[in-house]
């Protein structure tokens, strides 16, 4: 913003020309949101466009009570100066010279004045979005900490890092993508502490991006900057709603990359591990903060291999092992063992699924329904054995234990691959689909970060913070593969 000439269509000091030309972009009168008043003050014609519910009429009235206040000797000379500098100072003011930015910032929210015999156009912020309250987010609950999250307004989001993050190194750098949409993005970092070369690759991805417009929001500008790779289900980003989080990552030296419209900022780069932690963990001591975090490794685990082990096992045409007999099924079944595991696999997403869109006053009865009802009544017609059930209840509480949705999901389907690799081949199937899972991982990177650092390439130090949490005081360095500008976070002592 400011009063270098931009290019675009210009503004024209003949006043029609420019509320025809504003008119038929805007489909005025039969936009019926768009809001158009006219007036004459001094002798001179004035027009003011805003849309409606985006705009606070108690300020707005207090605007077109000073324009109405202006005399014609106001208008005749510098006009624009008369008015933003003389009668509209407690609000962001600033003046644009062509009609595409002033199209972009009316549909944005702020309210356009239009001057007869004036090449410029004065924008006054007096945005009221439709929008909630930050609130605690529903997927990264604690039970100590902060209890506000991000929402869908951009605004808000990034006062809530400014509130943790006073730093005026902080930048929060603004790019519009999508022809249409013009939906705001914003990539955030500390400028003495971030790498400035991922800084300009992000910003230069996004600035790359041509589409019509991004209603999924943050995950289409992921999917832009990243590529989507089909075969590939792990996030190479992270997602999250707390401020808190964001901020510590901020410190770090990652990039935050808010998108207007989203509750869900993006954390980049980010590797497996990014997945696996939890900001409960920083709000207990250190020693249980440690046990917590090895209780979601556990869990992470048995989501993965439980499965496809215990099937591999029981189906091993050489026989259980010696010592293993008591993990084999009991009664047969009328449904095949692999079959049973395909399908109550698929019956938990189900459930889940089932529960989304479920009214939360009936998502109890829903889940009583299939645990007791079906899952009771399958196990007594035959159809599945009652270990199976447990193995795959024990597989769901490990899903649902993941710190990180995306991080389960893509676990979900690496499990289904493990097991379907395990139906296919058996014990030499298990093995081969292992190997395949720790091959996708060793070959993913996030803006060229191994995926599987710190343990390959293995840095110890950057590991040991990985398995135990680390107390604070004794926490010094940033990130080695951010390659951060500011090496350290306090003073070794």
């Amino acid at each position: 913003m400011g009063d270098d000439k931009e290019k675009g269509t210009p503004i024209s000091k003949n006043y029609q020309h420019n509320i025809d030309y504003l008119n038929q972009l805007l489909g005025v009168p039969d936009s019926y949101d768009v809001i158009l008043r006219e007036m004459t003050i001094g002798g001179k014609r004035v027009a003011i466009y805003s849309i409606n519910g985006m705009v606070d009429t108690h300020v707005a009235s207090y605007v077109l009570d000073a324009i109405i206040d202006l005399e014609r000797s106001d208008l005749l000379v510098n006009a624009l100066d008369k008015l933003v500098k003389g009668r509209i100072v407690d609000l962001q003011v600033t003046e644009v010279d062509t009609m595409e930015k002033v199209l972009y910032f009316m549909l944005s929210g702020p309210m356009a004045i239009l001057v007869e015999g004036q090449e410029k156009s004065i924008i006054v912020d007096l945005r009221m979005y439709p929008g909630r309250q930050p609130e605690e987010p529903d997927i990264e609950r604690v039970t100590r900490g902060s209890r506000d999250g991000f929402t869908e307004t951009m605004v808000f989001n990034t006062t809530l890092i400014r509130r943790r993050l006073r730093d005026p190194r902080l930048r929060m750098k603004l790019v519009q993508v999508g022809k249409r949409s013009k939906t705001d993005v914003c990539i955030a970092y500390i400028e003495d502490v971030t790498n400035a070369d991922l800084v300009d690759k992000i910003e230069s991805d996004i600035k790359k991006i041509q589409i019509d417009g991004i209603p999924m929001a943050e995950k289409s500008v992921e999917e832009f900057i990243l590529g989507s790779k089909l075969w590939n289900p792990y996030p190479r980003v992270r997602y999250t709603e707390r401020p808190d989080v964001a901020a510590m990552h901020i410190l770090e030296g990652h990039v935050i990359i808010i998108v207007d419209t989203s509750p869900s900022v993006i954390i980049a780069p980010a590797t497996f591990w990014h997945h696996v932690q939890h900001a409960e963990e920083y709000r207990q001591e250190p020693i249980v903060g440690a046990y917590l975090r090895w209780v979601r490794f556990m869990g992470i685990i048995i989501c993965l291999f439980l499965l496809p082990v215990w099937l591999s096992i029981v189906t091993n045409p050489g026989g259980i092992p010696h010592g293993l007999h008591f993990l084999a099924p009991g009664k047969p079944t009328k449904v095949p063992l692999f079959w049973q595991v395909v399908i109550a696999d698929f019956g938990v997403d189900l459930v889940r699924m089932a529960a989304i869109h479920t009214p939360t006053p009936l998502a109890t009865a829903l889940g009583l329904i299939a645990a007791f009802m079906i899952g009771d009544v399958a196990i007594k017609v035959g159809m599945f054995a009652p270990d199976v059930v447990m193995y795959v209840a024990f597989t769901a509480v490990g899903t649902f234990a993941t710190p990180s949705y995306e991080l389960s999901q893509a676990n979900r389907i690496a499990r289904l691959f493990l097991v379907l690799m395990v139906g296919a081949f058996h014990v030499p199937g298990l093995i081969i689909g292992f190997a395949l899972w720790f091959f996708l991982l060793l070959r993913t990177k996030s803006f060229e970060v191994p995926y599987l650092w710190p343990l390959l390439p293995l840095d110890l130090q950057a590991l040991k913070t990985i398995l135990v949490r680390e107390p604070v005081p004794i926490h010094n360095t940033r990130p080695k593969k951010l390659h951060t500008r500011d090496k350290t976070r306090q003073p070794k002592k």
